[in-house]
């Protein structure tokens, strides 16, 4: 359809049951604002062809911080924040991507390999997407895209993924038959960034935002990652996810993020296997003298949350399986507290006196105190944002108490989004 036509549907009210599935009816006139401003922008940059949008969730993580590097189990969920791509197959051989606030990124696919000036940048993202694709027998092809998104960068809610998924869900359906499935695409989204854009993260993100809903996913087996969908209504419970921004961002914490990965796999090489979910915990127990003087006593702390979190995961799950929501904030709580004290993700050790997660975690703690409430790390950790479950009828309470401190515009009140990656319309 013409960029002109999706936006006389759009502004008729065509689409607006399929944009209150995604964003909800109190966003729905946003969302529709925000959807016609990308079709024109799109199309003074492009023409005026037959187009696409496509939607791909955030996510928020709600269990298993710094598990799936390690093929442990995590517990996320997709949400109503997303990324927007318009987008058109094109006649050349180039992938023309402009995002809002940013450069257009213009990338030639006669050259796959890896840029070294690229790395740390979306440019890499999508010439090592489109280089997997070509790697793993499947096809690819040019088009143009302009892309807009208010999943917060640099906040622990996984705009970089939504951002991966989306070009890979671009070439699934433009060149492919939509025959790639969500786990595939999210999994090329993470072999792009792990190769081309330099970062060693895990598979919780990609998968989470390609799939939807709230997801248990276990990656024992990476290459085949378990992925569940509970049938679980966070409204329902009573209870809101509510995102405090903190204001500091990820952008430049690459080395904090790899430091957690790498030790994590040091006291796993240390008994012959490749990552932490192939030791015995009792093994670990009975060495942990000779793991401190070998390593170093942040990495024996690591692996130590990392068992912990794991069986977390699993237990977690299984209380929301069973609508046990009172056991399932035990774990949260107790989660939180594994990553300060063993995980140390809240603060850069680089610069300890800046501590803005800490601080969001001290005050959303004395806020809400009494409140049956639940408060975590979000995330990667070292900045960005903190994670609560808040009963419903205290959240207004509690955003007044944070925004003095954080500003008017860092609380978030969240929904679970069910749907993953989608063509909209």
């Amino acid at each position: 359809m013409q960029v002109s036509e999706l936006a006389v549907k759009i502004g008729n009210g065509d689409y607006n049951e399929r944009l209150k599935r995604l964003y909800g009816e109190q966003r729905l006139e946003t969302a529709k604002t925000r959807y016609l401003n990308a079709l024109e922008n799109f199309k003074k940059l492009y023409g005026d062809k037959d187009a696409e949008i496509y939607s791909v969730p955030g996510r928020s993580e709600i269990l298993g911080n710094h598990t799936d590097h390690n093929h442990g189990k995590v517990l996320a969920a997709a949400i109503n924040l997303d990324i927007i791509a318009v987008t058109a197959k094109n006649a050349g051989q180039k992938i023309n991507i402009k995002s809002e606030g940013f450069d257009a990124d213009d990338i030639d696919l006669s050259n796959l390999a890896p840029v070294e000036s690229e790395k740390f940048t979306s440019a890499a993202i999508i010439r090592g997407i489109a280089a997997r694709f070509a790697e793993l027998g499947y096809e690819t092809g040019g088009f143009d895209a302009y892309t807009s998104s208010d999943v917060l960068k640099g906040s622990g809610l996984s705009s970089s993924a939504a951002f991966e998924v989306c070009v890979g869900f671009a070439l699934n359906r433009l060149y492919n038959e939509e025959k790639i499935s969500p786990v595939e695409t999210a999994k090329i989204g993470q072999w792009a960034e792990n190769n081309y854009f330099g970062k060693p993260c895990g598979l919780m993100d990609q998968t989470a935002c390609a799939s939807g809903g709230f997801v248990a996913i276990d990656f024992k087996e990476p290459a085949e990652p378990v992925v569940e969908k509970l049938d679980f209504s966070l409204v329902n419970s009573g209870y809101s996810l509510c995102i405090i921004n903190t204001g500091g961002s990820h952008a430049d914490l690459n080395d904090e993020y790899a430091s957690i990965t790498r030790e994590m796999k040091q006291i796993a090489g240390y008994f012959g296997c490749e990552v932490l979910r192939d030791v015995k915990k009792a093994d670990f127990n009975g060495s942990i003298s000779e793991l401190r003087d070998k390593f170093s006593d942040r990495a024996v702390l690591r692996a130590l949350h990392f068992f912990g979190e794991n069986k977390r995961v699993a237990d977690g799950t299984e209380a929301l399986k069973e609508g046990a929501f009172d056991i399932f904030m035990q774990f949260i709580t107790a989660s939180g507290n594994s990553s300060f004290k063993y995980l140390q993700n809240i603060y850069d050790n680089k610069s300890p006196s800046e501590q803005s997660v800490s601080i969001a975690l001290a005050t959303a703690e004395e806020a809400l105190t009494g409140k049956r409430a639940s408060v975590r790390v979000h995330g990667g950790g070292f900045a960005g944002t903190i994670q609560a479950f808040v009963p419903r009828r205290f959240v207004p309470d509690f955003f007044e108490k944070l925004k003095p401190v954080f500003g008017a515009d860092a609380c978030l009140e969240l929904s679970v989004r069910n749907d993953g990656a989608v063509a909209v319309m």
